[in-house]
């Protein structure tokens, strides 16, 4: 009798062991079986920016590439704003699942943790995927300035305290930053104009408005090749190939001035890897494409494709390097 009743109490544990087993494996498989079918729906890609800004136009040319690779539609929503951080702040709080994608930037992932006094998100609410595309920056003067160098411009700062001014796209730009940067590196003594946006900018400095500019080569590019501006250097680590006779700062002398604007993707924190993983790798094949290369060079800027490590280091190398530079020169915004 006992030991029947022991052979049955048996039997219903190992019964229910299994059921467990079972329930264990089936609550286990909807995450897994979500990694391994990824993607099994549309994908959406936010941009921080206008619909054809800078931002949006090389983003719908890769997401195309994409969708094809991926076999799943990619849809692009611009959310621009607060200088990105209503479109960064939208994916850094999506669900983790690989459907929602950033298409962040130097200003919105890098500059803005220390240019904004309030801000919803922070580095850690990211997982960097690779970069899209880098723009050096051109500094550059009206063809009818007598400024023919940097070590002159350097020199007329110096010379004329608060006669020279400089034109950016906005407060908090990289074409702001750059010229803060030149203030910090050489104490020449100019006045910062910021417009609304980087094509006024630009025409502020063809027009002669302000004497010079760290403009986005994108943007000054047709206005040098037509004679109306003259540059003096690019902020790249190596020269340009649209400029190849234009020295970088570093060649004339000044030190970490190596500094470009980027873009490049990146989901919510806590994305499982394999989704991260096989996102980043079908971004780094279309990106090394060579129509999609070549695409690319046509705007201006430099393919990336670097491996989520890089542009992970990328990424927090100019966040430290910005906020060091904020800080220094007291720049905050509301």
């Amino acid at each position: 009798m006992h030991a029947d009743h022991r052979r049955r109490r048996a039997l219903q544990l190992t019964g229910a062991c299994a059921l467990l087993g079972i329930a264990a494996l089936t609550g286990a498989l909807p995450a897994r079986a979500a990694d391994a079918t990824w993607p099994s729906r549309p994908i959406s890609f936010i941009v921080p920016g206008a619909a054809g800004g800078s931002t949006d136009t090389p983003t719908r040319f890769i997401t195309q590439k994409l969708s094809e690779r991926l076999g799943q539609p990619i849809f692009v929503s611009n959310k621009p704003g607060a200088g990105g951080m209503l479109g960064a702040d939208f994916v850094a709080r999506a669900r983790p699942d690989g459907y929602t994608v950033l298409v962040g930037n130097t200003g919105s992932n890098a500059i803005n943790y220390t240019a904004y006094r309030k801000i919803g998100y922070k580095p850690g609410d990211f997982v960097a995927l690779t970069d899209m595309i880098s723009f050096a920056n051109v500094l550059v003067v009206p063809v009818k300035s007598p400024i023919k160098s940097l070590d002159e411009l350097i020199a007329t700062a110096r010379k004329e305290p608060g006669k020279l001014s400089f034109s950016s796209a906005g407060t908090g730009q990289t074409t702001h930053l750059m010229g803060e940067l030149l203030r910090e590196r050489t104490g020449a003594d100019v006045v910062h104009v910021p417009y609304k946006g980087s094509a006024p900018a630009t025409m502020a400095i063809v027009s002669g408005e302000t004497q010079f500019m760290f403009d986005n080569l994108t943007a000054s590019l047709a206005h040098i090749k037509d004679g109306k501006l003259r540059p003096l250097a690019v902020t790249g680590a190596t020269r340009e190939p649209d400029l190849p006779g234009v020295p970088t700062m570093t060649e004339l002398g000044m030190k970490d001035f190596d500094k470009v604007g980027w873009m490049g993707f990146f989901v919510p924190a806590k994305t499982p890897p394999e989704i991260v993983k096989k996102l980043a790798d079908n971004l780094i094949a279309v990106l090394h494409d060579p129509i999609v290369a070549q695409r690319y060079r046509e705007l201006g800027g430099r393919p990336g494709g670097m491996s989520a490590e890089q542009f992970t280091q990328l990424v927090e190398r100019d966040r430290l390097d910005w906020a060091e530079l904020l800080r220094s020169r007291n720049l905050q915004l509301d």
